[in-house]
């Protein structure tokens, strides 16, 4: 399919450079919209970034605590291939605890309150003395969370609002204001983001 527009025009206004864009983007004609790019110096390193590469995550590796086990499966294989790294799933609070005390990398934990050997507010006390967000995932937000999470999505849950609940705190920790917040989610302040407990 041939293009529209008129490469060889020798204008560049902000409309001719969406329009090369929207080209290569719906891959019409990809070739002749890079070319005219190229004549106006435009192509290159910056087109690929913008056409190609999403924006670097601040939030990659979740922990992901959850003793429903078609929930956590649910949302571990979303997450997976949403291009998130699940660094563990668990169902016990010890063992939540145990893995956010061995220093990984961890941006992030979703935790369930109800858990089958205790709270997933231990859960979220062990992560904020590590200085890591807590998003609690439960049907009954505790009284404490604002204190100890950034946030609550409130199960049942559409996977999209899980997703879109992550994409929230990533901005509100980017110091942005989320575009929309999804239905069962309360974003709280800062809570539970001050500097790790010294050991």
């Amino acid at each position: 399919m041939r293009c529209m527009g008129r490469w060889s025009d020798g204008r560049l206004g902000m409309t001719w450079l969406i329009h090369c864009l929207r080209c290569m983007r719906e891959k019409i004609c990809v070739e002749s919209a890079i070319a005219a790019l190229r004549r106006w110096g435009l192509a290159g390193g910056m087109i690929h970034t913008m056409l190609f590469e999403r924006k670097k995550r601040r939030i990659t590796r979740l922990l992901l605590v959850e003793d429903e086990p078609l929930v956590a499966f649910d949302a571990e294989h979303l997450l997976i291939a949403e291009h998130y790294e699940v660094i563990a799933t668990v169902d016990r609070v010890a063992r939540a605890v145990a893995i956010i005390g061995d220093g990984r990398a961890i941006d992030l934990v979703l935790v369930d309150v109800e858990l089958a050997d205790g709270s997933g507010v231990d859960v979220a006390r062990a992560a904020a003395g590590r200085g890591i967000p807590v998003l609690f995932v439960t049907a009954n937000c505790p009284a404490e969370a604002s204190a100890l999470a950034v946030g609550c999505l409130v199960k049942p849950f559409a996977q999209r609002d899980l997703l879109a609940a992550i994409r929230a705190i990533e901005a509100t920790l980017d110091g942005a204001a989320p575009r929309r917040l999804p239905s069962g989610f309360r974003l709280f302040a800062q809570a539970g983001l001050s500097e790790p407990d010294a050991a």
